[in-house]
């Protein structure tokens, strides 16, 4: 993505806490004996994204789409194959991939993950107590009454009493489980906390609780979230701002309102759609998306969801679309042919 078409943030920029550049994540596909490798996953293909302090930015896609291996390269639990994720440290940004060893060390404290499994997210044979205990002290918190004191305080702040700190995992249902992980993500004084479809394995009784609990966590602690989901209605519930990724893009990025108000993109017409309406008398037309998702090992030429778009025109199989702000409105952004945007030559100049 040319910066030139969008405008990233600066070091100026003061509120941006993360600016992601033209981040790839290629996983490569070996054959043979002697496991050559003849061609590669395109999981994050050319993807830049910023965040701005305190905000929470929704990313949404169907299954495959790219969003967990995006959230796991922000976290650094996967490496990017290139491109760069700045990350502010004090008053100016540094990519996270260039640090030395000790900095990535002071950087993997700003930033945590929420997992989707809480069942799988603690490990069954260590107590709450534990799980909260080791990382702190790894991270130079070495007096152990202030750690029992500050595990007292996190269990608390997600309305679980103190004394669970000598539990189980298999004590706690799946509610506590991930209110649980979110305090641990917390334990060590983060920034930043990748929630990866943090209640999609939960109760629909349960999960309004953990989203409300996460919005009054955020406000007291001044978190910035980047959101990751395919429910759609928990997304706008959540997110400042939605991007929508389809086959290791993203095509398009707006206001949460905006965006569900006033898509422009068909792909993200067609996932809205889906969002059932709780009114009988109302009804909504529902668009059906015709075919699979290409391979993310061989995307189609051109736009990249023309082989299932209603709307496809020629040009759209033959040219990849540019990701241009809208003409009336410059902060939301759209990779369609057939979207009104404004001129390259505009942003260029």
């Amino acid at each position: 993505m040319n910066e030139k078409q969008v405008k990233l943030p600066n070091e100026h920029d003061k509120d941006v806490l993360l600016n992601i550049k033209d981040l790839k994540k290629y996983f490569p596909i070996t054959a043979g004996f002697f496991k050559k490798t003849v061609g590669h996953i395109r999981a994050v293909d050319d993807i830049s994204l910023y965040v701005k302090r305190g905000e929470t930015v929704g990313l949404v896609g169907e299954s495959g789409c790219g969003k967990t291996t995006l959230g796991k390269c922000i976290v650094r639990l996967q490496q990017p194959t290139a491109g760069a994720l700045e990350y502010r440290f004090g008053e100016k940004f540094s990519d996270m991939l260039q640090l030395s060893k000790k900095e990535k060390f002071a950087a993997h404290r700003k930033i945590q993950m929420v997992f989707q499994d809480p069942y799988s997210s603690l490990n069954p044979v260590k107590n709450i107590f534990t799980a909260f205990d080791e990382p702190m002290r790894v991270h130079g918190m070495k007096n152990p009454e202030e750690r029992k004191e500050k595990i007292a305080h996190l269990l608390e702040s997600v309305n679980l009493p103190a004394d669970y700190m000598y539990r189980y995992p298999h004590e706690f249902s799946g509610g506590q489980r991930q209110r649980i992980c979110i305090a641990r993500a917390l334990c060590v004084d983060p920034e930043l906390v990748v929630c990866d479809e943090p209640v999609s394995a939960l109760d629909v009784s349960i999960q309004a609780q953990v989203l409300n609990l996460m919005k009054d966590l955020q406000d007291k602690l001044n978190l910035t979230y980047v959101f990751i989901a395919h429910d759609l209605s928990v997304v706008e519930y959540m997110s400042d701002r939605i991007a929508v990724m389809y086959l290791g893009k993203i095509m398009e990025i707006a206001k949460s309102k905006s965006l569900y108000y006033d898509a422009r993109h068909p792909y993200t017409e067609a996932l809205l759609s889906a969002i059932p309406i709780p009114r009988i008398e109302e009804k909504k037309g529902r668009i059906i998306l015709e075919g699979d998702v290409p391979s993310p090992a061989n995307p189609p030429k051109g736009c990249r969801f023309h082989t299932r778009c209603r709307k496809c025109i020629d040009i759209c199989t033959k040219e990849e679309p540019k990701f241009l702000p809208t003409k009336d409105d410059p902060e939301h952004f759209v990779a369609c042919h057939l979207a009104e945007t404004v001129d390259p030559s505009e942003l260029e100049s």
